[in-house]
């Protein structure tokens, strides 16, 4: 809604109001303005609801690699009621455990995924979840891969969003999702003795 039709519908309301008046003779002149800031404020907050809803973001994706350049999986963030949940699906992977972090750059180079630097933290805390000065806001809970070398898992993530600021998957320089060879001990910093990376995804809208 452009600010054109705002002020249409302003002066639509205010005729509307001025005839209500000329057919009711009841209606009092110091009643016209208190019912047009009433009737006014609605299309106002409609216009402003469709403003902000059309730059919300509700879902993202990565499409994760292995160390040899090839797609072994994806997954799928879409906004929670608070932070995120992220499905994922793999293959290809040892089975076992896995650490699994949101990395602070959205760069997946082959084949040590350096490129996607540390742990998304822009807080300064340490890593892990049973680490008395963490977590890191890209922490996550490990997978689990069978034996087949597949694993689906939602893993949440209320600390991280999807809009805007320094906990945003958006922000400057973008952000990757990183598989571990290891498990995760949630403790250690700074990746929980994971192991190196053997699959990376950069998070994309």
């Amino acid at each position: 809604m452009t600010a054109e039709a705002i002020a249409g519908a302003v002066q639509t309301v205010r005729g509307a109001l001025w005839l209500i008046k000329s057919l009711r003779s009841d209606f009092t002149l110091w009643e016209i303005p208190m019912f047009y800031d009433k009737l006014t404020l609605i299309p106002v907050l409609l216009c402003a609801t469709a403003v902000f809803g059309q730059g919300a973001v509700k879902s993202a994706h990565a499409d994760i690699t292995n160390a040899q350049g090839q797609t072994i999986g994806t997954a799928k963030i879409v906004a929670a009621k608070q932070g995120v949940k992220i499905e994922v699906n793999v293959s290809q992977l040892p089975p076992g455990l896995h650490g699994i972090h949101i990395h602070n750059v959205g760069k997946c180079e082959g084949p040590d995924f350096a490129s996607a630097g540390p742990h998304l933290n822009p807080y300064t805390k340490k890593h892990g979840k049973d680490n008395p000065d963490g977590p890191h806001i890209g922490d996550l809970l490990n997978i689990e891969v069978k034996a087949d070398g597949t694993s689906k898992a939602t893993l949440r993530d209320t600390m991280v969003t999807l809009g805007n600021g320094p906990n945003s998957v958006f922000h400057d320089g973008g952000t990757a999702i990183v598989i571990h060879a290891k498990e995760d001990d949630y403790k250690t910093d700074p990746a929980g003795n994971s192991g190196p990376r053997i699959g990376c995804g950069v998070i994309q809208k």
